[in-house]
């Protein structure tokens, strides 16, 4: 009965979302149509990777990075999971590329979209100020855990759900690419990574992800993909929590991995959100691979009890490579009447440890 209780909360979250932001982006389609390391320096490796141009495809294939120290890898994998009496973690997989990022450095992304603030604190606050909050976190993760050093990240929906058809009837808004340039923009103040999201509504990877391959094709740009919202029956979304299967999940490490190998970059990093086991199916057939790194991100709202929950239901109890926490700043206050958010200290103490961090 709690668990059922727990998706219509989620259902209402998702209804309170799509009557605040469908009309807003409506209004904005009409109006703007179109448009590693090395064992002694981990860091290293990561500024490299994040100063690359993003523009000059030459000045890409011409990076070379360190090799990548295995046996630190193994080593950082299994402190993730080290409370592990269960055997589900830490993961098989093959070891990365040379550049990866994943389990050198932690990452904590501010989620949302310039359009709207009811979207997340990425949208919510002007510029400045958001990287200066964004900044402030960053610290205290560095503060909690001083052995990981921290990547700040925008982590930017650039296909949004709908609450109405729109003319194709997929149910889902492109961002105009002018809003994603001026994201990428605002990340090299801080020296944060990008990460675009995708609300695919009645449409699917394989339609939305190759629209965004001169982003994804950057060392410095990374993908979210977002279960909740791809419809696969007749339900509209905001009405019924959506899925991708292993599948769909396939398909995208593919798309990406061969982007990594064809452009000479670092892996990148799939961001996958989940909150109840339905939005992932057969997650045993989800592919890894050394090009891409698969972050399960729990990405529910609540007391601290039911995120725990959540957290265990569909992150650790089916592991697939790393895992991901979110936390949201009204959701997990306001809406729920507790005092704050979990602390970075609080969320160590999650088995597996997170390595992606998610602020709405």
């Amino acid at each position: 009965m709690k668990h059922k209780f727990s998706i219509a909360r989620q259902l209402l979250a998702s209804l309170f979302l799509f009557t605040s932001f469908s009309i807003l982006f409506i209004a904005c389609s009409q109006s703007k149509s179109q448009d590693k390391t090395t064992s002694t320096d981990t860091t290293a490796q990561v500024a490299k990777v994040d100063s690359v141009a993003t523009t000059d495809s030459s000045a890409e294939k011409a990076v070379t990075y360190p090799p990548l120290d295995t046996a630190l890898y193994s080593q950082k994998v299994a402190f993730l999971s080290r409370a592990d009496t269960t055997e589900y973690w830490p993961v098989k997989a093959p070891y990365p590329r040379a550049g990866a990022i994943l389990p050198f450095s932690r990452i904590v992304a501010y989620y949302g979209n310039l359009y709207s603030k009811q979207m997340g604190i990425l949208g919510e606050y002007p510029e400045e100020e958001m990287l200066r909050r964004l900044k402030e976190d960053v610290k205290k993760w560095e503060k909690a855990d001083p052995e990981t050093p921290v990547i700040p990240a925008l982590h930017y929906i650039a296909v949004t759900a709908q609450g109405l058809p729109q003319k194709d009837n997929t149910y889902r808004l492109r961002m105009p690419h002018h809003q994603i340039d001026k994201v990428i923009e605002m990340a090299k103040k801080v020296n944060a990574i990008v990460f675009l999201d995708i609300q695919v509504g009645f449409s699917k990877v394989q339609d939305e992800v190759p629209k965004l391959e001169k982003y994804l094709s950057m060392p410095n740009v990374h993908l979210g993909i977002d279960p909740e919202f791809s419809m696969k029956g007749d339900k509209r979304p905001g009405k019924e929590i959506g899925t991708f299967d292993a599948a769909d999940i396939n398909y995208v490490t593919e798309y990406l991995g061969k982007l990594v190998k064809d452009n000479n970059i670092p892996p990148k990093i799939l961001v996958v959100h989940r909150f109840v086991k339905p939005m992932i199916t057969n997650y045993k057939k989800i592919k890894t691979s050394p090009e891409v790194q698969i972050v399960m991100h729990m990405d529910g709202w609540g007391p601290p009890a039911k995120k725990r929950n959540s957290y265990r239901i569909a992150i650790t109890h089916e592991p697939v490579q790393f895992a991901g926490f979110k936390i949201f700043y009204g959701n997990d206050t306001k809406r729920v009447n507790q005092p704050r958010v979990m602390s970075p200290e609080e969320m160590l103490t999650l088995y597996p440890q997170p390595i992606y961090i998610q602020y709405q």
